[in-house]
């Protein structure tokens, strides 16, 4: 198998080491800068359960060096989409399946969902429809990242927790492509199971990222204070309702409640969430992926979200004037 990780940041990272550990996966890794550069010169080095291991995947800078790939796991944010996706097409062949694993409602959502939106493109994620174009959703595999890890220093992986991707067909189909890449992940060490129902993931996944990173952006608190502080709290739990409410009328269900999840959240304590993160370091925010598509969809469906509405003004005026939209 050849497989390809386009933006081996944290995770593209945990993955590849994972896989070259592995060994008989074929793992080209395309990255950048100093990262690029320490991993051509010293490997990819993965800390992790408190052990360090040191990996020597092929390490290229674009991907004309690397060619054709069986797979292509995407794991860049949202905002780096559009142009990476002109810059995938050489890793592209006549097999390729593009694995995308990046936050937020995908521009694939409607392909082969049955009823009345199908086929629809989301434009809040893929403006000009160029992005479904070049990456035609009939070749994707849709993937959930459930781990965190960062990049300590280039070519440095730490691992925090978690080790689940989810894999789905758009179509709820157990294809052979989907089967052989969760035995790839299975067998490094991971835990890959294949969904038939991949949207209703995406949304539980999103649930959360929908209030909680846009509440951040806006007021610079962790997660403990979003969930704590009554009034913020009510707040979030408000955009998740109105979130649950556009889901459900696309046909997804949840299976926990909101007030499950805002606990899972709290859980995780004092941290920053990756909006607010991108804020601080004036890098792009996914405001559009995990806000911006909550209430382009909430249109379509009809279904009313006015808080969600005031907090994407909000926060798309405070990424503008923070040069991060």
């Amino acid at each position: 198998m050849k497989l390809c990780i386009f933006g081996a940041g944290a995770i593209g990272g945990l993955m590849a080491a994972k896989l070259a550990m592995k060994g008989d996966v074929d793992v080209t890794v395309i990255a950048r800068g100093p990262h690029l550069a320490a991993m051509q010169a010293n490997g990819l080095k993965l800390i992790s359960e408190g052990q360090e291991s040191v990996v020597h995947p092929r390490c290229v800078a674009s991907a004309e060096e690397a060619g054709p790939q069986d797979y292509v796991l995407i794991t860049l944010k949202a905002p780096a989409l559009p142009g990476a996706a002109v810059q995938m097409q050489p890793l592209i062949g006549e097999g390729t399946t593009i694995v995308s694993a990046v936050n937020g409602i995908p521009w694939w959502y409607f392909h082969k969902l049955a009823g009345p939106y199908e086929g629809r493109r989301v434009t809040s994620v893929d403006p000009d429809g160029e992005v479904g174009r070049l990456l035609p959703p009939e070749r994707v595999l849709g993937c959930i990242i459930y781990p965190a890890a960062e990049v300590i220093e280039p070519g440095v992986i730490r691992h925090t927790y978690g080790d689940r991707f989810s894999l789905g067909e758009p179509d709820g189909s157990r294809s052979e492509r989907a089967a052989a890449l969760a035995a790839a992940l299975v067998g490094a060490g991971f835990k890959a199971p294949v969904r038939p129902k991949i949207r209703d993931e995406i949304w539980v996944k999103l649930w959360g990222n929908m209030a909680f990173n846009p509440l951040s952006a806006l007021t610079t608190a962790t997660l403990d204070i979003i969930t704590g502080e009554p009034e913020l709290r009510a707040v979030a739990r408000q955009m998740m309702l109105e979130g649950q409410a556009v889901a459900e009328a696309l046909g997804v269900r949840f299976a926990i409640d909101v007030d499950k999840r805002i606990a899972g959240g709290a859980e995780v304590g004092a941290h920053k969430t990756s909006m607010l993160q991108d804020l601080e370091k004036g890098r792009p925010m996914e405001v559009d992926a995990l806000l911006g598509s909550v209430v382009e969809l909430a249109e379509v469906t009809g279904v009313p979200a006015p808080t969600c509405r005031t907090v994407l003004a909000l926060l798309r005026g405070r990424a503008r004037l923070a040069g991060c939209y």
